[in-house]
């Protein structure tokens, strides 16, 4: 058994990172085109504003002639209605670019977790992937998206102003432009540490959706262990480690904009004194001086808003690692370029070109070990002949399950070879192997949805009759039938609406319909109470008959 680590990344803004998830968006290049001409014209627009009021102030107020002003008014209104388009247009192609880009990173990372391997499973946290694939991505999605609106925008502003500045006036515009460079220096510092307290936010925040997870599932055992208090005392605890690290993030960039405003103000203050000393000696228009005013004061709104993406790809690169690290996560159990070739993928599967199976299976010399070093088998040897069926009896980590792990390759042997029908199962591809398999847990999952779904789940093809002989064939169909709705009766999440020993049955009834060759029983009616034990025992000779059985328990009454 291992313990879940959640992995360390760098420290800095990682470029390589980012250029892997930018990859992703090669697809959308024509929205995002678009979007970046968009915020070209919006920033020339916001730029031009200064320069209106400029040509106004000394065409139209000092002189106090109003001739020509309609035709500036038009002027003046055409602007602002095209900033009116640009902005609905930005609003509607960002979000196009959020959600399509949330979609393909769920739906990349859920089809990646479709193949990693049974080991993965066993060691992450479901609330460590239930956390990857809602708020890590929808923060990136949104960082993504709406940091391409503001830099882009700030960008051409912040060009666009510098020009006009050094255009009016090269002096002035040097002095006000002296304060760029702390702030810059301010912006890398501050950068760095609010990346820091945002990790640490992301880093906990995977653990209460992991406690939160595991204390929803496992509330049934709390209320009997009378163990509510300790749970939200546990709770409380991981939450008010949040709580210190979000205040702390936040009162680290609640610092950092006042610094910003701080040395606006610097700037503008430059402008008002300079120009206006300029001024009273006629060496620029009223027109200019207020325009350079109001450009000291705008310019630092783009460089604020810069700067504040910059702190959010900080902040959401932590969410970024997250999700590439999950997509990235290479699968234990792989089929050889050869075998995907001839018999397909798990998800593409050639079927055409899969052989039969007849369920031989033999071990020869395996030895194995998990990954956390614990040796389970050495030099074993087995046969077991098609159609035979194999009791496993011993104690709780004696290696019954590990034996079957194996010969359904959700493991693979350390040394030695697995052969199915005389073959090394790593000459077969996963898929042909799995989709030959029936499993029945102790406890097992029912997925959301009606009886008649859940059943169906083992052969997505069958028909209703297909599905109601299954059930007959274990003695389920009169339980289902009892129910409120019959096989259209909802089980509810995990099966919660089904009892015990039904849920059992349905599980049963799923793995028949597959019509696997290999069959495993695991512990399978060790949860179920007496009748619904004996009504399965009736059914199980036939059940297994023709097909390789595994039926693991702990005592031999069991099997017998």
């Amino acid at each position: 058994m291992t313990t879940f680590q959640e992995t360390s990344y760098h420290k800095r803004l990682d470029l390589a990172l980012w250029r892997e998830i930018l990859r992703r968006t090669r697809a959308y290049t024509g929205l995002i085109v678009r979007l970046a001409v968009v915020m070209v014209l919006a920033g020339g627009i916001d730029a031009a504003y200064p320069l209106l009021n400029r040509y106004a102030i000394d065409t139209f107020i000092v002189p106090q002639d109003v001739s020509g002003l309609w035709w500036f008014g038009l002027i003046y209104l055409a602007a602002i209605l095209l900033q009116c388009g640009n902005i609905w247009m930005l609003i509607n192609i960002a979000g196009t670019i959020e959600l399509r880009l949330m979609h393909d990173l769920r739906r990349e990372a859920f089809v990646h977790i479709q193949h990693l391997s049974f080991s993965y499973f066993d060691r992450t946290p479901v609330g460590w992937l239930t956390s990857r694939l809602t708020s890590d991505v929808q923060r990136l999605g949104e960082t993504i998206s709406w940091g391409i609106v503001d830099i882009i925008w700030g960008s051409a502003t912040m060009t666009a102003i510098v020009v006009i500045m050094v255009v009016l006036h090269p002096f002035l515009a040097l002095l006000v432009l002296v304060v760029v460079p702390p702030l810059a220096v301010v912006s890398v510092v501050f950068q760095r540490r609010i990346l820091a307290s945002q990790r640490e936010v992301r880093k906990t925040n995977s653990e209460i959706s992991a406690a939160f997870t595991e204390g929803i599932a496992g509330a049934p055992t709390s209320k009997v262990l009378a163990r509510e208090e300790e749970n939200a005392g546990e709770f409380a605890l991981l939450t008010g480690k949040m709580r210190t690290q979000s205040v702390r993030a936040a009162l680290r960039s609640a610092l950092y904009l006042p610094i910003v405003l701080l040395l606006a103000s610097v700037g503008t203050g430059i402008a008002v004194s300079v120009g206006g000393y300029r001024l009273s000696l006629g060496g620029i228009s009223p027109g200019t001086l207020v325009a350079f005013i109001g450009y000291s004061v705008f310019f630092f709104e783009p460089v604020r808003e810069v700067a504040r993406v910059l702190t959010e790809l900080q902040a959401a690169q932590s969410a970024a690692e997250r999700i590439v690290g999950l997509i990235n996560t290479p699968a234990e159990i792989v089929d050889t370029p050869e075998v995907t070739a001839r018999f397909g993928t798990v998800l593409e599967p050639k079927r055409a070109a899969w052989p039969p199976c007849r369920g031989e299976i033999t071990f020869r010399d395996v030895s194995f070990q998990y990954p956390d070093g614990e040796r389970v088998l050495s030099n074993f040897d087995l046969t077991v002949p098609a159609g035979q069926s194999i009791a496993i009896v011993g104690p709780t980590g004696a290696g019954k399950t590990t034996i079957v792990n194996l010969a359904c390759r959700f493991y693979e042997p350390t040394s030695g070879v697995v052969e199915i029908d005389g073959v090394d199962y790593r000459r077969r591809s996963i898929g042909w192997i799995q989709s030959h398999l029936g499993y029945v847990l102790q406890a097992p999952h029912l997925f959301r949805g009606t009886v008649r779904d859940n059943i169906r789940y083992g052969r997505l093809e069958a028909t209703d009759g297909e599905i109601v002989t299954a059930a007959n064939s274990v003695g389920a169909d009169e339980m289902i039938r009892a129910l409120s709705r019959g096989y259209d009766t909802e089980v509810g999440e995990g099966g919660a609406g089904l009892s015990t020993g039904e849920k059992q049955l349905v599980s049963f009834a799923r793995a028949v319909l597959a019509n696997p060759a290999i069959f495993v029983l695991d512990e399978a009616t060790s949860s179920i109470d007496t009748e619904t034990e004996l009504r399965i025992q009736r059914a199980t000779q036939a059940l297994l008959q023709g097909r390789t059985s595994f039926v693991i328990a702990h005592r031999l009454s069991t099997i017998r």
